[in-house]
């Protein structure tokens, strides 16, 4: 990624240069194209705007929107845990974004600490949507591409076809490590770790940060469930659960469905 100058309208912004390897991959090329025509018609306070794509000679390359701010891995791995209602707003945020772009059928595959970026006012500013596959990525023998490991959900790990709700894990995982400072699984390959996140349950937030509300936890082990179904209908769903627990307040979609005297309570969730 450089940082560059719009030569036409005197403007800052930033370039992705793709990697070779994805340039010389027809079908990746394609899929390229035809996401990076729905993501630029993204419009929305919490979201990175893409200005323009193309390319020049053999390489493909995107403009986008240039944000001065720390990423919240950055932020985690160099202050630890954050503070839960924090997490809450900047999750509650990312919703906010993910709610426009599941609205144009986009889904974004790779919704993680790295691309969500936090600026000195506290906005969030989410990458990378729908062409986030060009980047840290799994490519399988069939060509198509899983996200990163720590985060994918388990039908994205298995390579079925994704919904809004895989967006929804990714960022339950990534609220996961927000408050306790890990991932919730990692294993010693990104093998390993997909298969953790199909076979295996979440330690229950809690237990690593009792402090963290049991409100919140319910909202991050829901998110997790192992089946999409299971998990909040809708990225506005998620939102205002998230807004509630901000406000002090049961999260009403509860880790289990159930009622509030079951938030936080560990259950055995079902596999894939």
């Amino acid at each position: 990624v450089y940082k560059a100058v719009d030569e036409v309208l005197g403007r800052t912004v930033a370039v992705k240069v793709l990697h070779a390897h994805y340039a010389s991959e027809p079908s990746f090329v394609a899929r390229f194209r035809q996401e990076a025509q729905a993501a630029a018609n993204l419009s929305h306070p919490n979201i990175v705007n893409m200005y323009d794509w193309g390319r020049e000679g053999e390489t493909y390359y995107i403009v986008m929107e240039y944000v001065k701010g720390t990423d919240l891995k950055s932020l985690v791995t160099e202050r630890g845990p954050i503070d839960p209602a924090t997490a809450a707003e900047y999750a509650a945020q990312v919703c906010s974004a993910l709610s426009v772009a599941h609205g144009y059928d986009i889904i974004h595959r790779d919704i993680k600490p790295h691309n969500i970026i936090i600026t000195p006012d506290g906005a969030v500013k989410v990458m990378d949507f729908g062409i986030a596959r060009a980047g840290d990525t799994t490519m399988t023998q069939t060509g198509s591409v899983l996200g990163t490991a720590q985060y994918i959900s388990p039908e994205q790990a298995q390579g079925r076809a994704l919904g809004p709700a895989s967006d929804l894990y990714s960022l339950g995982a990534t609220l996961y490590e927000l408050v306790t400072g890990r991932v919730p699984f990692s294993g010693d390959t990104p093998v390993a770790t997909a298969l953790m996140q199909v076979n295996e349950d979440p330690v229950p937030p809690r237990q690593i940060r009792p402090s963290i509300p049991p409100a919140l936890e319910a909202v991050i082990l829901r998110a997790l469930r192992k089946d999409p179904s299971q998990r909040y209908d809708s990225a506005a769903e998620m939102r205002d659960d998230l807004k509630r627990v901000i406000a002090g307040q049961p999260a009403i979609g509860g880790a289990y469905g159930g009622t509030p005297s079951d938030v936080g309570r560990t259950s055995v969730l079902p596999a894939v």
